[in-house]
């Protein structure tokens, strides 16, 4: 039976929620940025606002991931694998869970990135979510994979864009690098727990680009086994 048929066999795609889900948990990650550049301009009120619309659409996230686990078809015929769908689904989601971390964090201490190491961490934040994006894209992708029966130049399209997404965590490990190099270069100014609680933020935004690379490592593999 071709894989249009397969579809149709459904009253929906087991794919398009997925998408929404990913499209979901980039916007979530996302506002990370201007939630940063509150917190340095010391507007802590507009800070936690967007922690409010982090936090919203990290439940908005919880509800379609459930919604997914709960509607998901099963049986002779997917087109893949139910469970490589949701280990997709379940790396996609802690994206969003590691934003709402973040977010959490910084306003419980009201924790301020020193404004000597500002510029790197805003490059660093922003290429961990590029991670994200490419993420985003390949998940974005799977419908057009679908249509091709997971064969000819779409599954190299996908390939290539997990393969970017892998340079840009490489990418992001050499800035983790730096900018920790940078931290430890003026902690002894700093207030001792900010410090330790801004290594763990560090650490965190890196694990932004981490969980983006699982994603694409997933997909991979729900490929090899079509």
């Amino acid at each position: 039976m071709p894989v249009n048929s397969i579809l149709g066999v459904f009253a929906k795609s087991p794919i398009k929620p997925l998408q929404d889900h990913i499209d979901k948990v980039h916007d979530c990650a996302s506002i990370l940025v201007p939630f940063f550049d509150a917190t340095v301009a010391g507007d802590w009120d507009k800070a936690v606002q967007l922690r409010k619309q982090i936090s919203q659409s990290e439940r908005e996230a919880d509800e379609l991931k459930r919604e997914i686990r709960l509607t998901l078809p099963g049986g002779l015929f997917m087109p893949v694998e139910r469970t490589d769908l949701l280990e997709l689904l379940t790396q996609q989601d802690k994206i969003a869970n590691k934003a709402k971390d973040i977010s959490g964090r910084v306003i419980g201490r009201q924790l301020l990135v020193p404004e000597a190491i500002q510029d790197t961490f805003n490059a660093y934040l922003a290429r961990c979510l590029d991670a994200v994006a490419q993420a985003k894209q390949a998940i974005n992708e799977l419908d057009d994979l679908l249509e091709t029966g997971f064969r000819g130049r779409e599954v190299d399209l996908v390939a290539k864009m997990i393969v970017e997404l892998d340079k840009i965590e490489e990418d992001t490990d050499d800035l983790q690098i730096k900018i920790r190099r940078q931290l430890f270069s003026i902690e002894n100014q700093l207030n001792p727990v900010d410090v330790m609680f801004l290594y763990k933020i560090i650490e965190w935004v890196g694990d932004l680009a981490d969980l983006a690379e699982r994603v694409g490592s997933r997909l991979e593999l729900m490929l090899a086994r079509v």
